[in-house]
């Protein structure tokens, strides 16, 4: 094996195995049941897969697969480029749109190059995570020049995709007992964006990660990814299991938010992407973000002060954002900002 950069090393504790564990039962939700009228029983099984796993694969969603090949085709064309040719588009400080490759997750550096871009072009953001300051910046997004049909495909994905993320909000939102549509109001604004990620062929896959282990802040995630594998999922025992890719499905996962919004009903779960020696592998994540004004705090209508009083302080989504944007551009000496921050004591 080869030798890498020391800043893809991870600690002796957070080293993958490189054994692929039983995936056990990781929920399969079939979204033909909407169409059977079947969706009090598909609410009931989301609600459980929500407490149990986080994590789910959802089949028969409705992403037209056509589109979803064609878009795998043109991130394959950006990023078979030259490095000279996608730093083109690169972000930086002032914005977290482009493309990037040296991200770091728990101060370590990801094995992966991404191309983030925003679902509302331009998307309003708090200027600084200063909580007296008011001001707002814009994030542009940066096309890449070729391929030259890129624009075109990603945006028919992206509508199709959106669609699907609402539609998964609303099931979760009944799934609390609430009207479908509760959430809904959270995304006018939003800032979610779709991040092409590419993870190269490691010579180290023993001591790297392609995205070290990690939470996701927003609410939902909603990926596709190839037929590589990769992801892993941390299980309540501490035990980490492998996601074998189902062809064609999408993976959805529950962010902080909805964890907090539940007053911890349903948890975030900790998850990260294992290195390959021999293959590339590809993902396209939505991560599904509330608009930069959304004051997350747990739900009113899902707590009482006597019985089931709020379990995290409210914070400002802008804000938030606006932290951790900042620090992906440098190592912290203090961890990044987490909803445990937020715990009440």
């Amino acid at each position: 094996m080869g030798e890498i950069d020391p800043a893809f090393i991870q600690s002796i504790e957070h080293r993958p195995k490189l054994t692929f564990n039983d995936p056990g039962e990781i929920p399969v939700i079939d979204f033909s049941a909407l169409d059977r009228g079947a969706v009090d029983l598909l609410v009931a099984d989301i609600g459980k897969a929500c407490e149990e796993w986080g994590f789910f694969q959802v089949i028969n969603h409705g992403v037209p697969l056509n589109l979803v090949r064609r878009l795998e085709e043109a991130m394959k064309e950006f990023f078979d480029q030259s490095i000279d040719e996608k730093r083109k588009v690169k972000r930086d400080e002032s914005n977290a749109m482009g493309y990037h490759d040296s991200e770091n997750t728990k101060n370590v550096r990801d094995w992966k190059e991404v191309l983030d871009i925003a679902v509302e072009d331009p998307m309003a953001i708090s200027a600084s995570p200063d909580p007296q300051d008011q001001e707002l910046t814009k994030y542009y997004n940066q096309w890449p020049e070729y391929p030259p049909d890129f624009r075109k495909i990603w945006k028919k994905y992206a509508g199709e995709v959106e669609k699907l993320a609402y539609k998964f909000l609303e099931l979760v939102s009944l799934s609390l007992g609430l009207a479908g549509d509760r959430l809904n109001e959270f995304f006018e604004g939003q800032t979610s964006f779709i991040r092409l990620n590419h993870y190269p062929p490691c010579p180290s896959p023993e001591l790297a990660l392609g995205v070290g282990r990690h939470k996701d802040a927003g609410a939902l995630t909603v990926l596709f990814q190839d037929d590589v594998g990769g992801l892993e999922v941390k299980r309540k025992n501490g035990e980490w299991v492998g996601v074998k890719p189902i062809p064609n499905a999408f993976i959805i996962n529950i962010g902080d938010i909805i964890q907090v919004w539940s007053n911890d009903k349903y948890d975030s779960v900790e998850h990260r992407v294992v290195a390959n020696s021999e293959k590339e592998r590809f993902s396209i994540p939505l991560f599904f973000l509330p608009a930069h004004h959304v004051n997350v705090k747990p739900l009113e209508e899902l707590t009482d002060e006597l019985k089931n009083p709020p379990k995290f302080k409210d914070y400002n989504w802008g804000k938030f954002m606006a932290t951790r944007n900042r620090s992906d551009f440098k190592k912290q000496a203090v961890e990044n900002i987490q909803i445990h921050h937020f715990k009440v004591s």
